[in-house]
């Protein structure tokens, strides 16, 4: 395992500065290993699945779960949406021109299954493989794209809002995100630019106080520019994540990725589980702002899995 000091005993140093006063946005060559340990005897990763994890910065792992837990899960999350529309709380988070529940956040805390699932050796194994280190859950959301309705997540790479809003300091996490249903070219699947997760783009503007409010349905910073994004492709192609229920997409926090809107019929429902490091803890956000909710952002019930 290659070693990364603790945060906590270096002087604290923003390694990936972004959305700063004067500064304008550009690339740099990631300062991180992308993987930090080796594959578990247990873990549905094997050595090749992990070097393509490491050169591509995602792999798909197909049929993960069987039908009957695919049905199980889509039961509760109907349950949890249901609950959605008369619940006022910030966990649920709604179209940005419509009631239609866009995501709910925080759902390992809220729901004894989900609880279970984010503990499930299938998912923790990989995690713990890749990061090299006991993990946690940093952030758990349900995504909904009803058909027709469901808007688009513009381009970004999570680990750029971590760092900035929450304050995660290198990266050393990854998203897991397991297909409910079907997805197809036409309602908006997940996509991805293989080989983007091996630089930073720092961008634009400065963040203002309570961002999170309306980025979490439409995001406007912390996005690239045009031509950041041309040279990316350029290099790494786009990837749209096509498949049955069932399969799991395990991808590198600084992935460039996102989704375009749904105009087709068929609703789109994923789950999305972000394992950090457990000596990655965040600390204070690198904006000089508040830190984001607890449900956003784990910083306090922290729960090593």
């Amino acid at each position: 395992m290659k070693y990364l000091p603790d945060s906590s005993s270096v002087t604290r140093e923003d390694c990936y500065p972004s959305r700063k006063p004067g500064l304008l946005g550009g690339a740099m060559v990631r300062k991180d290993p992308i993987v930090y340990g080796d594959c578990q005897p247990l873990s549905p990763l094997t050595p090749s699945k992990l070097k393509r994890y490491a050169e591509q910065g995602f792999v798909v792992l197909e049929n993960l779960f069987s039908q009957a837990e695919i049905n199980f899960f889509t039961q509760e999350l109907a349950e949890i949406k249901q609950r959605g529309h008369t619940d006022k709380s910030e966990e649920i988070i709604t179209e940005p021109e419509s009631n239609e529940v866009r995501s709910v956040f925080r759902i390992h805390k809220s729901s004894q299954i989900f609880n279970r699932l984010s503990r499930d050796q299938r998912l923790s194994s990989i995690a713990k493989c890749i990061l090299g280190d006991e993990v946690y859950i940093h952030q758990s959301r349900a995504n909904y794209k009803p058909g027709f309705r469901g808007k688009d997540f513009y381009w970004h790479s999570d680990f750029e809002t971590w760092h900035v809003e929450d304050g995660m300091p290198r990266m050393r996490a990854l998203s897991i995100s397991i297909t409910l249903t079907e997805n197809h070219h036409f309602n908006g699947p997940l996509m991805l630019i293989p080989k983007s997760h091996r630089h930073y783009i720092a961008c634009d503007g400065e963040t203002p106080k309570k961002n999170y409010l309306s980025s979490l349905k439409k995001q406007e910073l912390g996005i690239p520019s045009d031509s950041q994004l041309r040279t990316l492709i350029s290099n790494g192609g786009i990837s749209a994540i096509t498949g049955k229920p069932g399969s799991i997409v395990v991808f590198d926090c600084n992935l460039m990725h996102g989704s375009s809107s749904n105009i087709s019929p068929d609703p789109r429902s994923n789950l999305f589980f972000v394992f950090n490091a457990l000596s990655n803890k965040v600390e204070a956000p690198f904006c000089d702002l508040p830190p984001r909710p607890e449900y956003i952002c784990a910083r306090k019930s922290i729960s090593i899995i």
